[in-house]
């Protein structure tokens, strides 16, 4: 299913749902960063999803990191909370979605890289190779706080 994203666009539909949603930031013993390139958009991304019922939400980062990557991941800490209202996603089956995100950083504990449905590409990026990969600014805005370790949030499960 594809997806626009629509960033402060005056010609964005209205947001018909919420739905709260995780990325992961995810970086292994050489610094490198976690990415993955989306199927729905073709943009680089932290590697997340949408929260199911059921789940704590440290359960919907490990599950979402491991379906798009491969990687087993822990959740470490909370990162930032994403709530934008003038950042929509229209997707094909007609649903506009208000953002509403929350980056956790994580580490990983084993698995090996492999792509999913929701995902064309995945890899480990240094992150001097950032500014080369076509990356939302709102990604973008996450990947920055996740990597300021002074911007630490306290987590609870």
């Amino acid at each position: 299913m594809g997806r626009t994203d629509y960033f402060h666009d005056p010609d964005a539909p209205p947001a018909t749902s919420v739905v709260p949603a995780v990325v992961a930031f995810v970086r292994d013993d050489g610094g490198r960063i976690l990415l993955v390139q989306r199927s729905d958009n073709g943009r680089w991304a932290l590697p997340g999803g949408g929260h199911d019922l059921g789940e704590s939400i440290s359960e919907t980062v490990v599950r979402e990191v491991w379906e798009e990557t491969g990687i087993q991941v822990e959740v470490v800490d909370l990162s930032g909370i994403y709530t934008d209202p003038g950042h929509v996603m229209r997707y094909d089956d007609g649903e506009v979605r208000q953002q509403f995100s929350l980056c956790f950083r994580a580490r990983p504990t084993g698995g090996e890289l492999r792509t999913s449905g929701e995902t064309t590409q995945v890899r480990w990026v240094d992150p001097a190779a950032l500014s080369e990969l076509d990356i939302h600014p709102t990604m973008r805005l996450r990947i920055t706080h996740a990597a300021d370790r002074t911007r630490m949030s306290p987590y609870i499960g």
